[in-house]
């Protein structure tokens, strides 16, 4: 089986990209969906409360909006967060790998791959790629947020150039060129190794 990591930065498409895959039959690791299922763990809430106090929480539930409005603005924050989250993804992930053994390759999607030096832990890399400003306005539909607060989010990612430079594989996302027929050339060339 090979392991597939798949990044992109907010709004590239990932998604998208995974679902498409999924319509093949190649089995997708959401990571971040899985790691916000982690927040309602005990001991998270419990990590994230002595670190930030009771002002991230309401009714008892992490608020993610108030947790980015720290986090994203305070590398230490960030760093917290993802010492803390991120061992934990990986934990699922590899129950996960153990469920899906039997495919010819699986795919897990973070938005933050190379930013958390998790490269190492794949034997190839998709780079889904897009514009900055079709990404941006994507974000300003999907999440109801500002260009600056976007803008803020996107300085913790790392520029599309180096991912792709560090990807064995880029899917271009533009709005111009065809996902399908790059995604079955690619299914085809995994499913042949």
């Amino acid at each position: 089986m090979i392991r597939i990591g798949l990044t992109g930065n907010m709004g590239s498409g990932k998604t998208t990209v995974c679902k498409i895959f999924e319509t093949l039959d190649v089995p997708v690791f959401y990571s971040d969906i899985v790691a916000k299922k982690l927040y309602d763990r005990k001991e998270v809430k419990k990590s994230i409360k002595s670190e930030f106090g009771h002002s991230v929480f309401t009714d008892g539930i992490v608020d993610f909006k108030k947790l980015a409005g720290i986090i994203f603005n305070d590398s230490g924050a960030l760093n917290f967060i993802n010492g803390l989250i991120h061992p934990l993804v990986f934990e699922e992930y590899g129950k996960w790998l153990r469920q899906n053994n039997n495919k010819p390759y699986v795919i897990h999607e973070s938005a933050i791959l190379f930013e958390n030096g998790l490269e190492n832990n794949f034997d190839k890399i998709i780079v889904v790629s897009c514009p900055e400003e079709i990404r941006i306005n994507r974000l300003l539909e999907r999440d109801n947020t500002s260009v600056k607060e976007i803008k803020k989010r996107m300085e913790n990612q790392m520029k599309d150039d180096e991912k792709e430079r560090r990807a064995d594989y880029v899917i271009v996302n533009d709005g111009k060129k065809f996902l399908i027929p790059q995604i079955i050339r690619l299914d085809k060339e995994l499913r042949e190794k």
